[in-house]
């Protein structure tokens, strides 16, 4: 037990060297998204409830600008830049 937690912690500090495996703009377009998905999900329960949910738009425009930009730029450097 003691060495599974010891494997998970080495590979939680394997992400943040310059040679790992994961793509870091896709783990940060995808926590984006799971926050604006919970904002979604509380806005419509609040809603059906009868009250009603105050979300700065500013808030909410920041997670989806990073979301589309962490995809895109993602989707970009597929496009563009080839395996070596």
């Amino acid at each position: 037990m003691l060495n599974k937690i010891k494997e998970k912690l080495m590979a939680f500090k394997d992400i943040f060297k310059d040679d790992n495996t994961i793509n870091e703009k896709n783990v940060v377009g995808f926590a984006s998204f799971v926050i604006m998905v919970i904002f979604a999900a509380a806005d419509i329960i609040t809603g059906l409830l009868g009250k009603e949910l105050l979300i700065t738009d500013t808030i909410f425009n920041s997670f989806v600008i990073i979301t589309l930009g962490s995809f895109g730029i993602d989707g970009l450097t597929k496009i563009f830049i080839k395996n070596k």
